[in-house]
């Protein structure tokens, strides 16, 4: 946002001192001791912080002399009751008829008498008895009105008919105390119109008249704020454009003023009004005050004392991540999401960010305390490939990994990973670099190198005739990027070698079928694949919207290469409809050019249309498969789900090479409906669903995690 320190527009030195911040900044500066939030500790940051804006009024203050007291028997000091440092002061004056008035004993030869009880005093000489607080005498009035400081006239009647309204006790032929009447006073006063206002009562002939002395505000013309880095030009000219030319009102300005410490708050920002001031001309000059960022630092704290240690994480590679820099306005909502983003590096167990001030500056120091998790290790585990859906150990997968998340101190990561099951199995090695050192848009690499064996039978399915396995070879560098808000981008380059072999691992080219495996003819078939990918993710949950588009282009190196271009596109959105959530999904692809056969797109199964075995509606150049799924909870870590797919290959099952789908009579479209169980477990979400196809068929699937 632009700096604000030069905002004017085109409303009496009255001199508002001290702005306390309001209830809700203090609350929301101490509200949380979580150690993952930047709100902690800001509360004595905060006592200083404000404690700066006291030093610097008391250096900058300067009140009014205080005007000629007129002399009277009966005197009343006002102070305003509000949030907002006295304005006024008053005295209630009788003067005798022949215009002579009695001396005030009380005003400035005793100062340590309280003002309400000198008047009483006074009274009491008069009237020669005694009057206690409970039981004050009353005096009747005969007219009440209201005059300027001089005593004549107020030019303008609608301020006049202002401070009438606002009298309650002081009417006309009524016996007034003076309690009542220093509270109408207050009364005028709080009606925001008015810096001084001063009660002076006049002996006549009639009786005593009651005229109240008022010194209305200026007029506003103009502002001069000062020090508002952050807060926009715009919101300061809508906020004061009614009172342009008005009368300045102290309730609308301190609503004004409310209005300014409210736009901080809502925003995290260390920031409020800290002085206001009317000058002569009616100019009102605003002072704010925010907090700037003066240093950060990262402190590493110990896992098990919690005392300060050396961590192993390059210094710069966390404060690359932090959105908050030097020179900044503190947000707390902008720290807070620093502390998420440090979190999400994986590195960290707790981070936590504490704001210190410095000196009587206004500016904050912030230390990022922050606890390292332990950087790397072995791990075993297991799982369930829910592509393979026969044999006695249909579908199970034993793990061994080795990973270190920090390679360097630098948050780069390699992870070394054997996965093998009855049919499959598959041996990766991935380095990941999550911020190319000096990148500013944040671009990650990647370089994977993989060896895979998945089951054939999603294409090539021979059931009786033997299992086909096909393995894949791959190697590759892909480049990862954050495009915009929930927008990311990934661009690689890969090589990938593929064949196929039956069950006692001998290269084939054919199947049982006589359908061809391979696009060139020989045991296996190279490809160069360009990759360009666009994500969109909503909020991240299972049914937040999300988008993604992938595109693959086969580039021939060599004549013997393959040429072909892939795309495929998925979208999900989720719709909330009371207690119920609903999913609909829809995914499509098409291949042009010359492409290994089991590489078409296979529908039908877990992922695809339930109902139906793993491929068993279709494989083909083109796809696309629709999805509808409304979930409830149940009880506990339980919930329920009914669904229903639909899958179509848009009549591209014969275009594939040797036409597999066509020779084991695959429908070409299909669709499934049935219900389905979810547990939340500490291994992820599980699926057990029943399905029905169209073909009256039923079937049971299982699954770990959400569906693709």
């Amino acid at each position: 946002m632009p700096r604000n320190d030069g905002v004017r527009f085109t409303s009496s030195s009255v001199k508002i001192r001290h702005l306390s911040p309001p209830p809700l900044l203090l609350d929301f500066l101490s509200a949380s001791h979580d150690p993952t939030s930047p709100l902690a500790g800001t509360a004595r940051l905060l006592a200083r912080f404000i404690g700066s804006f006291k030093h610097r009024e008391r250096e900058r203050e300067h009140w009014l002399g205080p005007k000629s007291p007129l002399l009277s028997s009966l005197s009343l000091s006002l102070a305003r009751p509000r949030k907002l440092p006295p304005l006024c002061s008053a005295s209630l004056s009788l003067s005798q008829p022949d215009g002579t008035a009695l001396a005030d004993p009380g005003y400035k030869e005793s100062p340590a008498v309280p003002p309400v009880e000198s008047a009483q005093s006074e009274f009491e000489a008069r009237k020669g008895q005694s009057v206690s607080r409970h039981d004050e005498e009353r005096v009747l009035i005969s007219e009440v009105l209201v005059r300027n400081k001089d005593g004549e006239e107020l030019e303008r009647k609608d301020l006049e008919m202002e401070a009438l309204q606002a009298l309650k006790a002081s009417r006309p032929n009524s016996a007034l105390t003076v309690r009542e009447v220093q509270e109408d006073v207050h009364r005028i006063i709080d009606s925001g119109y008015f810096c001084s206002c001063m009660p002076v009562a006049v002996d006549t002939r009639d009786g005593i008249r009651l005229v109240f002395q008022v010194e209305p505000n200026q007029e506003f013309y103009g502002l001069v704020c000062e020090g508002a880095n952050v807060l926009p030009s715009k919101f300061l000219e809508n906020a004061l454009r009614d009172g342009y030319g008005k009368v300045v009102n102290i309730r609308r300005l301190d609503e004004v003023i409310n209005s300014i410490n409210g736009w901080y708050i809502e925003r995290g920002l260390f920031g409020l009004v800290s002085d206001v001031e009317i000058l002569s001309g009616g100019i009102l000059k605003m002072h704010i005050s925010e907090a700037e960022v003066n240093n950060i630092s990262i402190r590493f704290l110990d896992r098990k004392t919690g005392e300060p240690t050396t961590g192993k994480t390059k210094p710069e590679t966390i404060l690359r991540q932090l959105t908050t820099k030097k020179g900044q306005v503190y947000s707390m909502l902008q720290g807070k999401r620093d502390v998420e983003t440090v979190l999400t590096m994986g590195i960290m167990e707790d981070v936590s960010i504490i704001p210190q001030p410095v000196g009587d500056t206004g500016k904050v120091d912030l230390v990022m305390n922050v606890v390292e998790r332990k950087s790397g290790g072995f791990s075993a585990g297991g799982g369930i490939s829910t592509g393979i859906t026969s044999g006695p150990l249909s579908g199970l997968i034993g793990s061994f990994a080795y990973s270190h998340r920090n390679v360097f101190g630098r948050n780069q990561k390699l992870n070394i990973s054997l996965e093998r099951g009855q049919f499959d199995s598959i041996f990766r090695i991935n380095y990941t670099d999550p911020w190319i050192d000096g990148d500013d848009k944040r671009t990650s690499r990647t370089i994977m190198v993989q060896n895979s064996r998945t089951p054939g039978s999603n294409v090539h399915n021979q059931a009786e005739h033997g299992n086909l396995t096909i393995g894949r070879v791959t190697a590759g560098v892909e480049f990862s990027r954050p495009i915009r808000p929930k927008w990311s981008g990934t661009t690689g380059l890969i090589f990938l070698r593929s064949g196929v072999r039956d069950d006692k691992g001998t290269p084939v080219i054919k199947d049982f079928y006589n359908s061809p495996l391979t696009a060139s003819g020989n045991t296996h078939d190279d490809s160069l694949l360009a990759k360009l990918e666009t994500v969109y993710s909503g909020s991240g949950d299972r049914g937040s919207s999300m988008f993604a588009f992938n595109m693959e282009q086969g580039i021939p190196v060599l004549p013997e290469w393959l040429f072909f271009n892939r795309v495929n596109a998925r979208a999900r959105k989720g719709i909330e409809i009371g207690p119920a959530h609903f999913v609909l999904s829809l995914s499509g692809g098409h291949v042009v050019g010359n492409f290994s056969p089991h590489e078409a797109f296979a529908i039908g199964g877990t992922n695809s249309v339930r109902g139906y075995e793993e491929g068993a509606v279709a494989s083909g150049r083109s796809y696309v498969v629709g999805s509808g799924e409304v979930s409830f909870h149940l009880v506990g870590p339980v919930g329920g789900a009914l669904f229903a797919d639909y899958g179509n290959d848009l009549g591209s099952g014969p275009t594939v090479p040797g036409d597999p789908a066509g020779a084991r009579f695959k429908p070409g479209s299909g669709y499934g409906y049935g219900v389905g169980i979810r547990v939340d477990s500490p291994l992820g979400p599980l699926r057990l669903e029943y399905a029905f196809n169209d073909r009256k068929a039923g079937r049971f699937h299982f699954g770990v995690g959400h569906r693709n």
